[in-house]
């Protein structure tokens, strides 16, 4: 190690070596990101450190590590998916317990790696916002279980962020699942014997494990004490089945190739400029996954809805999907385009500025017995001497500090005059609601690739099961944070009018991503604006799923925001009327619209003087379904 090396460096070097050394694979590839560790085949990504080194920080990414090398030692991939349930909720809770599993068995063995765990929990709970939940509800349970299982196992409590969520669970859960913990302890360095107890544990929790026929339930009893012991060694031959698991997906990949399997299933564009050119497709590291396995914002998931994986998602900041020098000259194009707007600038931010300071200002209560002297009614006292002095007293009106998120449609139906129109709106209202004083964040969302990417050829790799859900991999961008200032991120919006950028659109998700990062903002009132063109659309998705399924989960997600959220939902339809879906919006069809049109929905969320009240809920919500 070269002397000249900076800390952080050494640091990195240092933590690639030791996760190499618990998860004893030399060939193990680990990387640092600004985005959310995660593990595929043998790459091992992590959070980078903090220049400085600080300890929370150190021992945050050093639990990481830990993790993830706990999972490539004793996680066997073919023996974890031939028991894995279906259903809503038990698939989360199978991933959460393994992972649980696996932790627990380092951390019985070393007490630093049971340290880094431990902080690596409280970090990631904290940035899950599960410290600020204050119910049970189904996006809690399965980390509820998980913490009870990591306490049963190996004694450490749950983390100060989580301790609520236990609390709220325990007295519930511990009834029920008491004994299958006990049952999980003993066969806890047995994988298979382990999934078999997990799985008896979700049934005594009375969660649906999904479609599986009572023959296929009796085959997988009768075989189960046959193929243990080989399953367990071929694990171990395997090194936990990670290698092997991952050769075999890429030979079924390649035995299966997923751009003829989509010319089948999924017809091309009529206009043809929807589909990808040369070249044109962003390229990305396979195996980024960016969120945990839980939006836990106190926000159920959908009953219906779900996603094949989510390992290769992502959540980027734009700058780091485009070279410097390329994003300088898209924001120069976008500048051209905004030069003769600069007047309308000005005037929507003085309107808004003007509505927002007027309930900003003091008022007066008049005619008073005691208090100041009201001077302009003394013409009443000279007139008639017997009239009684006239006193006010002034008060100050509570105004609501504000944030607004703007969610920015990056689908390819956007390409051409809506993502510069969208472009030009976000930077418009982003200047303007600076100078009003309102924290503003810009986002935007579209998917990595067309036709579904390493989710579908994951799905292929796996028999092509039915009814798989969502099958594309995301891309959230985050082009603004709220905290940051607009003249260090005005570049970042030229991203939009790159080529090869938009690609489909799963609104859905987004905005429950988008409304989940407003919920962990401090401010009081919080504002969620929409610019889209329509529908969601994801060809990979509906070639196999129904044909409403998107639709369907974007209606029960604004239904959700709309009636039970604190969140203000409007939305701004470039070209296309999205009433249908919203039930605060507007539909403009060039920039120049944007002032007066925004300015009336801005100011009635504005107006606002109370939070909605919401109905409390407990448990699953009962979701509309689509006609």
């Amino acid at each position: 190690m070269s002397e000249t090396e900076s800390p952080l460096e050494r640091f990195k070097q240092a933590t690639a070596a030791t996760v190499r050394a618990i998860a004893e694979q030399d060939e193990v590839e680990v990387s640092f990101s600004n985005e959310p560790p995660g593990l595929s085949g043998s790459r091992v990504r992590l959070p980078i450190p903090m220049r400085d080194l600080q300890p929370a920080d150190v021992a945050h990414v050093r639990g990481e590590a830990d993790a993830q090398a706990l999972k490539l030692r004793h996680h066997n991939a073919k023996i974890h998916s031939s028991g894995m349930p279906g259903g809503d909720v038990a698939p989360t809770l199978y991933e959460v317990l393994e992972q649980a599993r696996c932790e627990a068995i380092g951390a019985n063995r070393m007490v630093g790696v049971s340290e880094n765990l431990s902080a690596a929990l409280e970090e990631r709970y904290r940035r899950q916002g599960l410290h600020r939940v204050s119910e049970r509800t189904d996006a809690t349970l399965p980390e509820a279980v998980r913490l009870m299982a990591r306490e049963h196992f190996t004694g450490s409590p749950p983390p100060p962020a989580a301790r609520k969520v236990c609390e709220l669970w325990e007295p519930l859960l511990k009834e029920k699942i008491g004994k299958a913990l006990t049952d999980l302890e003993k066969h806890i360095n047995d994988q298979q014997a382990y999934c078999k107890a997990v799985r008896r544990l979700i049934s005594d929790l009375d969660i649906d494990l999904g479609n599986e026929s009572p023959a296929d339930s009796s085959d997988t009893e009768g075989d189960d004490d046959a193929d243990s012991d080989d399953a367990q060694n071929e694990g171990e031959e395997e090194g936990e089945g990670s290698d092997g698991s991952a050769d075999a997906m890429a030979d079924a990949a390649d035995a299966v190739p997923g751009d003829d399997d989509a010319g089948e299933m999924m017809p091309d564009d009529a206009d043809g400029d929807m589909m990808p050119t040369p070249g044109s497709e962003e390229p990305g590291d396979p195996g980024t996954p960016w969120r945990p396995q839980h939006d836990l914002s106190n926000v159920p998931r959908e009953p219906f809805y779900k996603a094949y994986t989510e390992i290769f998602d992502e959540v980027v900041q734009a700058e780091l999907l485009c070279d410097p020098e390329e994003l300088a000259r898209l924001r120069q194009l976008l500048d051209q385009q905004l030069g003769h707007l600069q007047g309308m600038i000005g005037k929507l931010a003085n309107r808004l500025q003007r509505r927002l300071m007027a309930k900003q200002m003091r008022s007066w209560e008049f005619d008073l017995e005691e208090g100041l002297l009201d001077t302009s009614r003394l013409d009443r006292v000279v007139i008639n001497p017997l009239h009684p002095l006239s006193f006010k007293i002034e008060h100050d009106m509570e105004f609501r500090d504000t944030a607004v998120s703007l969610l920015i449609d990056n689908s390819g139906s956007m390409r051409g005059r809506p993502i510069t129109i969208a472009a030009m709106s976000a930077d418009i209202l982003a200047r303007t609601l600076e100078r009003c004083g309102v924290k503003v964040e810009i986002l935007g969302f579209t998917t990595r690739a067309w036709k579904g990417g390493q989710a579908r050829e994951k799905w292929i790799a796996d028999g092509k099961p039915s009814n798989p859900g969502r099958l594309n991999d995301l891309r959230h961008i985050i082009y603004k944070a709220a905290d940051a200032p607009w003249r260090r991120a005005r570049k970042n919006l030229g991203l939009m009018l790159r080529e090869g950028l938009l690609k489909e659109n799963i609104d859905g998700e987004a905005l429950l991503w988008a409304h989940n990062r407003l919920l962990a903002r401090p401010e009081q009132r919080r504002i969620l604006m929409v610019i889209s063109d329509g529908a969601p659309v994801d060809d990979s998705t509906l070639s196999v799923n129904p044909g409403n399924y998107l639709e369907r989960h974007l209606r029960d997600v604004i239904e959700f925001i709309e009636t039970r959220s604190e969140v203000g939902l409007v939305a701004i339809g470039i070209g296309h009327d999205v009433t249908r879906y919203y039930r605060r919006a507007v539909t403009i069809v060039d920039v120049e619209q944007l002032g007066g049109a925004m300015m009336e929905q801005l100011a009635d969320l504005f107006d606002e003087e109370e939070p909605r009240q919401r109905r409390q809920s407990y448990g699953r919500r009962p979701m509309r379904r689509a006609v």
